[in-house]
This record gives structure tokens, C-alpha cells and sequence, in this order.
């Protein structure tokens, strides 16, 4: 089968490689569709822990299951699937287990046109998406589900901020908090960006690169229950400011770092919470994927590439331009869209 193989730091192509078998307790997913997230990208400079060369990347995908393993019911044999990635969550919902990894790295990922994977964690594919839209939903929507649900608990009413809009997981925190009656706001580096934003509900958005955009900020809607961030950085700073008193800022990444001179005294005497997420817990994946088909979610799809120009999409992943998530078609599906 062919597969995306990264060989070494920056050496990646699509080539041939064994087809997996399902193993005791497995399934074989022929995958339809499949998408980037950026620990592919951080894979591929040799910017993540755990790094195993060579390596078939993806942590999501959808496609239909062709075999089963030992253990494992037939009937699921040509059902539609789309792939929870995350392995070895445990048994505490509060936190992962030692042994939890993404798919993806170390076993191999979604970036081919097969994968094998343990059979409970397939769930049928949303009706009312496409293979692109499923493959989309994965990752970024279960990072984004525990982070603003299960993590910074958003209740109806309350007023939310979504650091840097544009990026899967923000569009999906934006698209679950407008469906949960929250009153939505969005921070961008792009006023285009921004506009997008709030053509799909968000009430407006302010430009993060501006002195001072957290001060403006609470001038206009006022302070902020929920704040979601994955930068960090020295600008984890103003989020301090726009935190309303009592208010929750949850955030599952730092691109840009860990924050200077953090003003604790802020944290403690106006009641903030600072919660960290990773990824989600069955029970959170269940949740997500119940509340997609109850409100029919479609996630925002950049652009679709072909297994072929797999090494255009990841550019077009690094370069940081995407509205949405960038997708790759599988099995003759695919070709650049807007």
C-alpha cells in the first residue's frame, strides 16, 4: 500500500510499505480520508518526544473497516468508521495513564491507505458528514471538547474568548461554544481570520499583535468567563486581563512558550482558574461525538490534497495560512480546494 513515510528530520515521501493485519482486538481501516494536525509537522522537524524514525504519521482518519482480528465481531467488517486516536487513555477520567499515546507515533498512523487499530476505538461515521469532514473531526475536536466542556466546564450564557482562530482546535472550540449558547469572541493575528470567525458565530474578534488588545478587549464585551489558549507565551500575560473575576483560561498547548514574569498575584486574589488539557478521556470522545450528531457540526475544511502531494500539504500546514483543517483525500479522493 502506499503510505506517507518520514525517513529522517525534513525527509519525507509517500512510497510503498507492507499492508498492517489486525491483530487480537483489532481492526483494518481503508481509509477514505485523512488529516494534518501539527504534531505531524512537529514530527516531521524533529520537534517531538518520543521520535522513531522511520514513522507513518496521522492521528486522524475515516474510512471503512475491510478485516478484523481475533476477539473481535465480523459484522464489523465493511462498516464506516471514523478513528479515536487516542491509546491508553486508562481508567482514571481525570488524567491520562502513563502508557496513553496518539496515533501516529509510535504505531503507525493514518497517513497511508491503510491503518490498524484497536477496534474500540472505531466509531461509526456522523451521517451527515463527509469522509473529508469526518476525517477533519478527530483530534481537534476532542482536544477541543475537553478542554471547553469537560475541563473549563462552559455553561449556556457565559462569555467566552478563543485565542487564535484559524487553527483546527480553535474553530472547533468556537463551533461547540456558539452550539452550548455561549456568547463567543476570537483573538487572531488576521482581521480576515477574524471575519471568518464571525460569519460562523462568534460576536467579534480582536487583533492579539495590537498593544494592549487584552484592555480594549473588556472595554467592548466586558471580562471573559472561559478563555482557551494554545500559544502561551509572554501574551498568557493579558489573559490574565481579560479574565473576568472567577473566570476559567484552559489551554493544551504552548507554541510560544512558557510565560515571563506571570503575575500570580492576579491568579489568586481575582479567583482564576488555569487548567491544562491534553487530548480527551472514551468518556469525553463519547460526549463530542454525540453532541456533532445532535447539532450535525461540520468542521471547517481548508483544503483537501491528494496522498500524492502529501508533501504539499504538510507546507501548506507549515506556512500557517489555513482556515480550518487541512485534509488528505485517500484512494483517488482529493484535490487543492480554497
Amino acid at each position: 500500500m502506499r503510505a506517507v513515510v518520514i525517513s529522517a528530520v525534513n525527509q519525507l515521501s509517500v512510497t510503498e510499505v507492507p499492508e498492517p493485519s489486525a491483530g487480537p482486538g483489532e481492526a483494518v481501516v481503508s481509509l477514505r480520508a485523512a488529516a494534518l494536525n501539527h504534531r505531524d509537522v512537529w514530527i516531521k522537524a524533529g520537534q517531538y518526544t518520543g521520535l522513531k524514525y522511520p514513522c507513518l504519521p496521522g492521528s486522524d482518519g475515516a474510512g471503512v473497516v475491510t478485516a478484523v482480528g481475533e476477539g473481535v465481531d465480523p459484522a464489523l467488517v465493511g462498516r464506516r468508521v471514523i478513528i479515536n486516536p487516542g491509546l491508553g487513555w486508562g481508567d482514571n477520567p481525570r488524567a491520562q495513564s502513563a502508557s496513553f499515546s496518539i496515533l501516529g507515533l509510535p504505531r503507525d498512523g493514518t497517513l497511508a491507505e491503510k491503518v490498524a487499530v484497536p477496534a474500540a476505538h472505531l466509531t461509526p461515521k456522523p451521517a451527515h458528514l463527509s469522509w473529508e469532514e469526518a476525517a477533519a473531526l478527530p483530534l481537534a475536536g476532542l482536544t477541543a471538547w475537553r478542554a471547553l466542556i469537560t475541563r473549563a466546564g462552559l455553561q449556556p450564557g457565559e462569555r467566552v474568548l478563543i485565542s487564535g482562530v484559524g487553527g483546527g482546535v480553535a474553530l472547533f472550540a468556537l463551533q461547540f461554544a456558539v452550539a452550548k449558547g455561549a456568547e463567543v469572541w476570537v483573538s487572531s493575528s488576521s482581521t480576515e481570520k477574524i471575519a471568518r470567525a464571525v460569519a460562523m458565530g462568534a460576536r467579534g474578534g480582536f487583533l492579539y499583535t495590537t498593544p494592549g488588545w487584552a484592555a480594549e478587549a473588556v472595554k467592548a464585551p466586558g471580562h471573559f468567563d472561559v478563555i482557551v489558549d494554545s500559544a502561551g507565551g509572554d501574551g498568557f500575560g493579558e489573559l490574565l486581563d481579560a479574565a473576568a473575576p472567577g473566570g476559567r483560561i484552559v489551554f493544551f498547548g504552548a507554541t510560544r512558550g512558557n510565560p515571563a514574569g506571570l503575575a500570580l498575584r492576579k491568579v489568586f486574589w481575582r479567583q482564576i482558574s488555569i487548567l491544562g488539557s491534553t487530548m480527551g478521556s472514551p468518556a469525553d470522545w463519547k460526549a463530542m461525538i454525540g453532541f456533532v450528531r445532535k447539532k450535525k457540526i461540520k468542521p471547517t475544511v481548508s483544503a483537501v490534497f491528494p496522498l500524492s502531494a502529501a508533501a504539499e500539504a504538510f507546507a501548506a500546514m507549515e506556512a500557517g495560512v489555513q482556515f480550518g483543517k487541512i485534509v488528505v483525500g485517500i484512494k483517488g479522493r482529493g484535490g487543492k480546494t480554497p
